[in-house]
């Protein structure tokens, strides 16, 4: 007899909100999540100096309602990677940007070595580095974080897929998932387009948008499908990130939860649909 399929996991980066930890635990168990993904950054709710009480506090207070702490955005040295183990927190998701002064190579070749320094603290704590693509002056590709960290043992060092980063570049959903099949343990689902803010006859310039789903420049149902052919049974999680329609920076706070509600919605709805 067949052993049920585990429900997907749901979570959300919570850099929208800044504010009191219970007041983010009852907005993440209202949206229908299952965790988030935390923060650890100066203005939020864990700072990189707190996170030794910090983390394992915050996650006492998460669980009381139902959340995990499934992977937080912060510094990666021992006392981070120690913090997490004693909360129990299984990932740091980090992006590696590209000093132009230093070169790509050497960029990889720096991280390899912290690498390196890191893995008796990451396999003591249970704790991985989760490498994320990221478009500009960033690794921002699926092959681009495989060859990072291809050499070292994905219980370690492993892959957070962002395809709205990828859809950015061009870079194709099933080239991408195929590509970092083995590694991933989380995957993003957020969305963006390169939107033009000069006229045709004039030289182009663009910025990346940040949207709904409706406007991605990848397929969230493709997403899905990918995903699904290869086996991927990590966690989904929401960026909640969107433009401000200034122009300047992202919508914060709940002026996200319009947008994120319908996200959620639309995810669920496609990792719901049978085949």
């Amino acid at each position: 007899m067949e052993e049920p399929v585990p429900d997907p996991i749901l979570t959300v980066f919570t850099k929208p909100w800044t504010g009191p930890l219970p007041e983010l635990a009852d907005t993440v168990a209202g949206l229908g999540l299952q965790g988030v993904e935390l923060p650890v950054r100066p203005g939020y709710q864990v700072t990189p100096e707190t996170a030794v009480a910090g983390l394992p506090a915050a996650a006492r207070t998460l669980a009381a309602r139902g959340l995990s702490i499934r992977s937080i955005a912060g510094p990666v040295d021992e006392a981070t990677v120690a913090a997490c183990g004693e909360a129990g927190v299984p990932m740091i998701r980090i992006c590696i940007a590209v000093d132009p002064a230093e070169g790509f190579r050497a960029t990889v070749d720096g991280w390899r070595r912290r690498f390196d320094a890191l893995l008796p603290a990451l396999e003591r704590h249970g704790v991985a580095i989760g490498i994320q693509n990221h478009s500009g002056a960033q690794i921002g590709s699926a092959a681009g974080v495989l060859y990072l960290i291809e050499r070292t043992d994905p219980k370690h060092v492993c892959a957070v897929l962002d395809m709205a980063h990828c859809g950015v570049a061009g870079e194709p959903v099933e080239l991408a998932v195929d590509i970092l099949s083995d590694r991933l343990r989380l995957v993003n689902f957020k969305s963006a387009y390169q939107r033009r803010l000069t006229a045709p006859e004039e030289d182009a310039v663009y910025k990346v948008h940040w949207t709904t789903h409706q406007h991605a420049a990848y397929s969230w149902r493709g997403f899905v499908q990918a995903l699904r052919k290869v086996g991927y049974d990590g966690a989904y999680c929401l960026p909640a990130e969107y433009s401000h329609p200034s122009g300047q920076g992202q919508r914060m706070g709940d002026e996200v939860l319009p947008f994120l509600k319908a996200d959620v919605a639309y995810l669920k709805g496609l990792l719901g649909e049978v085949g």
